[in-house]
């Protein structure tokens, strides 16, 4: 009894560190660029900073809700290409707000048809997702080869504008997991999601439509990577057909970094902002410190493998 009681203890002690993990690294990430970069913590690096992890932000919203329930979404970065490139063509035949919703909705239909592929044919994720990847990479350039700039001068001054020192990019993206904190944690369909990645067919013998609230898991998964297409486009001032390779990896690395099971089970709202920081203050100074791009994947891909051999451990 002595030995359960002393093993139990040492389970909530383990769970306690691991709960201040994250934070703790965030706060030796910031002291290390502060003591190392005189101009990390100048206004205008900050705000960069800000603006930078917005598209990996809302990103990773979206593949959290993915990965809650299972499943993973690999299509995510052509879909931002999707939404960019659309916003920014459009613009030159249909009214602004009109255009900003059909790329909206092109990122929501990508996402239902990757979920209702998976929930109604129970194909797996990673192979449908990586396929809709290439088929609506192959759309983005049909419907363009070369780069759209956006020709409304509102686009740029309202939604890559500031408000004091903090971009509206960012204040989009503070609400939006303050939203998805809401949906995950006091709402039935939140918690639904939660629970289909921890046992599925538990779930559905309680009654509980699996396959609607899979498709639902995949619309907010494509509605974030439009979103982030479009706010990229915005602060950017142009729209790439190439844009978005790769970032599915730095929302799958954000979302691990921040705790999240994949195979489903585990994962927070919290948690992944806290891997958005992390990765985002890793490229900043990166950056400052003239690092090459390649010299960062290979540090990502170490991130990712430590992170989950560490959640390994605490799980054994």
């Amino acid at each position: 009894m002595i030995t359960t009681l002393t093993k139990g203890i040492r389970q909530r002690v383990k769970g306690q560190w691991a709960n201040f993990l994250l934070p703790a690294i965030i706060v030796v990430l910031f002291c290390v660029a502060a003591a190392t970069s005189d101009a990390f913590l100048t206004q205008r690096n900050l705000a960069n900073l800000s603006r930078q992890v917005v598209t990996n932000g809302l990103i990773s919203l979206g593949m959290l809700i993915a990965i809650l329930t299972g499943g993973i979404d690999l299509s995510v970065g052509s879909i931002v290409a999707l939404s960019s490139i659309l916003v920014s063509g459009l613009q030159n035949s249909i009214p602004l707000p009109l255009a900003i919703l059909v790329a909206l909705l092109a990122g929501v239909v990508a996402g239902g048809l990757n979920g209702f592929l998976i929930a109604r044919f129970k194909l797996a994720p990673f192979i449908v997702t990586l396929a809709t990847l290439g088929a609506i990479r192959g759309f983005v350039y049909v419907y363009s080869e070369t780069p759209k700039t956006p020709s409304d001068p509102l686009f740029r001054h309202v939604l890559a504008g500031f408000i004091g020192p903090v971009s509206i990019g960012t204040i989009v993206m503070l609400i939006c997991f303050a939203v998805v904190w809401l949906f995950v944690n006091r709402t039935a369909a939140g918690r639904t999601i939660f629970a289909i990645g921890g046992n599925e067919e538990a779930v559905r013998l309680a009654g509980i439509n699996v396959g609607w609230h899979i498709i639902l898991a995949y619309l907010i998964s494509g509605m974030f990577a439009a979103m982030a297409g479009i706010l990229l486009a915005a602060r950017l001032g142009i729209a790439q057909p190439s844009v978005g390779a790769g970032y599915e990896l730095d929302a799958i690395a954000a979302t691990v970094i921040g705790g999240a099971v994949l195979g489903g089970g585990g994962g927070s709202v919290s948690g992944t902002f806290g891997g958005v920081l992390v990765l985002g203050v890793i490229d900043n100074l990166l950056n400052l410190y003239n690092v090459q791009s390649y010299y960062q994947q290979i540090l990502k891909g170490v991130i990712i493998l430590l992170a989950v051999l560490a959640r390994r451990r605490r799980q054994v």
